[in-house]
């Protein structure tokens, strides 16, 4: 495998990694710790010479095992048979999850900031309202600015699949 094609893969797949580290550990940083410490096995074990037919099967389940140490490290007893397998549907499930992230990434920024906080937060229009210090009205437009962009996005580069938070 080449720096290049490894870029490629570093790229395409880390968000979608993260999604799926993040589900089984609960926390972003462990989850990212996860995630950089599978990229690096997977970089030894091509600079070792192995023979990776199929590297997105090899990082989900290089993944997988590093989400478990983490798990193991912070409650010994913790048993592989409580880990989900990296099956088809976690795969594309995280892989939902990164596209949701980016295209909510791609709002603006004060678009993004009210969506995300009555979103993300739970916080209602009047509580986004005070703490921004902006309007009601602004709020609700805003919200309505970002539904429309995500369901733009998401529908025209992929085929529709239902958003709960729209």
């Amino acid at each position: 495998m080449t720096i290049r094609e490894f870029e490629i893969h570093f790229r395409n797949l880390y968000l979608p990694l993260g999604m799926y580290a993040l589900r089984i550990v609960g926390d972003a940083n462990e989850a990212e710790d996860a995630v950089q410490n599978a990229f690096l096995k997977a970089w030894q074990a091509a600079e070792a010479g192995a023979a990776i037919d199929n590297f997105k099967a090899f990082i989900y389940r290089t993944l997988r095992n590093e989400c478990i140490s983490t798990l193991r490290a912070r409650k010994p007893t913790v048993g592989i048979d409580m880990i989900p397998e990296a099956d088809e549907e976690a795969v594309d499930t995280s892989e939902r999850d990164a596209r949701i992230w980016r295209a909510i990434d791609g709002l603006p920024e004060a678009c993004r900031r009210v969506f995300l906080l009555s979103k993300r937060d739970g916080l209602g229009n009047q509580e986004i309202a005070d703490e921004l210090g902006i309007s009601v009205k602004t709020v609700k437009n805003q919200l309505t600015k970002a539904s429309a962009r995500l369901r733009e996005d998401l529908t025209n580069r992929h085929k529709p699949f239902f958003l709960p938070f729209l």
